[in-house]
């Protein structure tokens, strides 16, 4: 399927998704977020994606967030608009979280708003040395979207996260990785490679293991010890269990690199 505000390729079982909007900073509208949450839900249904790669396009802006201009054009129905777009976005940002593919933010440029908290649902993030981080949202009279209140405080602590949203404060590339926003800063012509080779080799990886972190990871915030260790012991042993913790085990005892089939 073509679409129309992305380019979405598949190669080597990774999933490129890239915001093809360079002359509005790759901003989103409405259509935008309906585009974004049916190729979200493509990878989650393709068993062949084992890693997902979400950029911008051009080297300026990974996403300035939502269409501004486009919410303002009639303010008689913003409203409805906003509910519209934020529930295809929020389907998006949960579909990401819940797959088991480990999702990438190579963030290539601006990263603002809706945005910001785009980067800051993927399992891990890579910034271009240029990239820059803002919440945007408290200058223009809003409050956050796209999970951003979920995910800012988990990543980067309240009082931080709330600096972000009340400042609007512009974070640099080094300085998202000093909070622990990012995980990586790297120059920006070594962006893509640097990614490409990081997605690659966790689609070589146990898919299942991974989606199985990532669940643990998510429930262990609103969860007691006992309750998450009984969920760590369920999955452990189911995964033990399956192709690539039987292939795991084998590979360990015969001194060899394992090879996951996913």
């Amino acid at each position: 399927m073509d679409y129309t505000n992305f380019d979405y390729r598949l190669e080597n079982h990774v999933a490129h998704i890239t915001i093809d909007r360079p002359k509005a900073y790759n901003a989103l509208d409405l259509e935008c977020m309906k585009e974004l949450c049916d190729i979200v839900n493509r990878c989650g249904s393709d068993r062949s994606v084992r890693a997902v790669v979400i950029t911008g396009s051009g080297s300026k802006a990974f996403c300035a967030g939502g269409d501004v201009a486009s919410f303002a054009r009639d303010p008689e129905t913003v409203d409805l608009l906003l509910k519209e777009v934020t529930g295809f976005m929020h389907l998006a940002i949960s579909r990401l979280a819940w797959m088991d593919a480990p999702v990438i933010a190579a963030v290539n440029g601006v990263a603002a708003g809706a945005g910001l908290g785009l980067a800051a649902a993927c399992d891990l993030a890579i910034a271009a040395d240029n990239a820059v981080f803002t919440s945007a949202y408290t200058s223009i009279g809003l409050t956050p979207d796209g999970g951003a209140s979920y995910y800012l405080p988990r990543l980067i602590g309240r009082r931080r996260a709330m600096e972000l949203f009340l400042t609007n404060r512009v974070l640099s590339a080094q300085e998202a990785l000093d909070w622990g926003l990012v995980n990586r800063v790297v120059p920006q012509a070594d962006l893509e490679k640097e990614a490409g080779a990081l997605a690659e080799q966790l689609a070589n990886g146990p898919t299942r293991a991974c989606g199985g972190v990532k669940k643990l990871l998510a429930l262990a915030q609103n969860d007691s010890l006992e309750s998450q260790m009984e969920r760590e012991s369920r999955q452990i042993a189911e995964l033990a269990r399956s192709p690539d913790g039987l292939e795991g085990g084998r590979a360990f005892v015969e001194k060899r690199k394992a090879a996951f089939a996913g």
